[in-house]
């Protein structure tokens, strides 16, 4: 993302920074002395957060590629579990009192969400959570196919998927780093499409863009929100879900 839009190296490390200040704040009062599953670890990163404060860590990669950065980063952490393989295939044990879902349900279909949150819920402790991560969009929901397959859902839909598999939705928020950093992406993208490509000149315009929207967020969201803009058209939200009690 960052060398085709331009941004600074510094944006990827400033956005993560950010929400893991959201997740510790959405986390703040669960007890630390138990497990957490990390389904979709990708390279790592919020595994090795876990680590950091969690008794243990079960992070479950199905990419080699991602896998081998996943056991690297989290080598120095005795406290986590790396495995490789499908998440769907994925057979839980024990019981977690954090399952954490980063960025994974967008690229399954809903069946697919509906029966690994079902899998999932009986694992969960009597105080567990589920919490995602996931990209949404504004308006209705996008399937998109091909290179890339993915379904950016709206926050409605997965409110209804949640309530269908018995979930409770305790916390629905705004992902507001993520937001900041779409933001500059989809202008970006309109700037690739208005100038020629020899002019994108993307390592002067993508940090003069990426530092003017970390200024005027706030100002270009409440300026969109008076005229019914959808933008940026992409977002991304948390869910802190749980489970009836006694269920």
């Amino acid at each position: 993302m960052m060398d085709d839009f331009g941004f600074p190296k510094s944006a990827g490390t400033f956005r993560f920074r950010a929400e893991t200040r959201i997740v510790r704040r959405l986390l703040g009062g669960m007890e630390r002395s138990g497990t957490v599953l990390d389904l979709g670890s990708g390279v790592g990163f919020w595994a090795e957060e876990f680590a950091r404060s969690f008794s243990l860590v079960v992070a479950v990669e199905g990419s080699s590629a991602l896998y081998q950065t996943l056991e690297e980063r989290c080598a120095p952490y005795s406290n986590v579990t790396t495995l490789q393989g499908d998440v769907l295939s994925f057979e839980p044990t024990g019981v977690y009192d954090l399952v954490f879902l980063g960025g994974l349900l967008m690229y399954l279909d809903e069946n697919a969400v509906i029966d690994l949150l079902q899998k999932l819920i009986p694992h969960l402790g009597s105080n567990g959570i589920i919490l995602c991560r996931e990209s949404t969009v504004q308006g209705k929901t996008v399937t998109r196919s091909g290179d890339y397959p993915v379904v950016y859902r709206t926050v409605d839909d997965y409110k209804r998927i949640f309530k269908q598999c018995g979930l409770l939705l305790n916390h629905v928020e705004r992902n507001k780093p993520y937001v900041v950093m779409q933001m500059g992406c989809e202008l970006i993208k309109i700037w690739k499409r208005v100038i020629p490509e020899p002019f994108w000149a993307l390592q002067i315009i993508g940090r003069l863009m990426y530092g003017a929207i970390r200024v005027a967020a706030p100002l270009i969201q409440s300026i969109v929100r008076v005229f019914g803009f959808l933008f940026p058209n992409l977002e991304n939200h948390f869910f802190v879900l749980g489970i009836e009690k006694g269920a």
